[in-house]
């Protein structure tokens, strides 16, 4: 099977991005790993790329995936034939925010 040409706009450190990573990393999929914190010209490839600002972003033979978690990207691969299935666990959660974008409640007294 033919491993397709994979670009994917990441976060250091984010959970979505760590949940991406995980799955390319699950099917041995080769990735170009584009830090759009530490790169601004990267991140402003993935803007003009998905017409959008929320990440991660993930290119799949020319075509944008916008805003998507690993499970996502996982359901897409499936879906098209691209990777098959397997029993391996991902590296790490595969539909997780971003430390600082998980929700909290806070106590009320």
């Amino acid at each position: 099977m033919n491993k397709p040409k994979i670009v994917a706009y990441l976060k250091p450190t984010c959970g979505w991005s760590q949940g991406v990573r995980a799955v390319l990393r699950k099917y041995d999929l080769p990735f170009e790993d584009r830090d759009i914190i530490n790169d601004l010209r990267q991140r402003q490839e993935m803007v003009e790329k998905s017409g959008q600002l929320l990440s991660p972003c993930v290119e799949v033979d020319g075509q944008m995936l916008a805003d998507i978690s690993g499970e996502e990207v996982e359901a897409w691969l499936l879906s098209r034939g691209l990777v098959q299935a397997n029993e391996r666990a991902p590296e790490a959660p595969t539909n997780q925010p971003c430390a600082h974008e998980a929700w909290s409640p806070i106590a009320i007294q």
